[in-house]
């Protein structure tokens, strides 16, 4: 995040919110973080119509996250994309009928919904201490 130009805490968040358990996360095809991870680890979605396994891959602007046809039945998917709780972010296209999502843009902090006040300069500061 440092050797980024701009806000290392702005560029922070973005590489955070870039990974693919993150974003199909926020896309609502899973109901938690923690399924997010194991959804994409059992081979469930697809990048740009390959099929991806790696949670931590990072998608880039204009990538199509899916989720594979063999997987949308899937009971957790179809209860995730039926939860009122959370909306999908400005900075992700989704189609839920086709279970979709396109990555528009690279987040910035005040993009990502959190549920709780973030202060990513103090993670940075930390971890610039030790």
């Amino acid at each position: 995040a440092e050797r980024v130009k701009g806000d290392t805490g702005e560029n922070l968040i973005g590489l955070l919110e870039r990974r693919l358990d993150a974003v199909v996360y926020r896309a609502k095809f899973v109901p938690t973080v923690f399924a997010a991870r194991q959804f994409v680890n059992h081979g469930h979605v697809t990048v740009n119509g390959k099929k991806v396994n790696i949670p931590s891959y990072r998608v880039k602007e204009g990538d199509v996250i899916a989720v594979r046809d063999s997987s949308k039945p899937n009971v957790a998917v179809l209860e995730a994309v039926a939860l009122t709780e959370r909306d999908v972010p400005d900075y992700m296209e989704v189609d839920h009928s086709k279970m979709t999502a396109t990555f528009v843009r690279a987040p910035g902090l005040g993009d990502v919904p959190y549920p709780v006040m973030m202060e990513p300069n103090l993670v940075i500061e930390y971890y610039a201490q030790n």
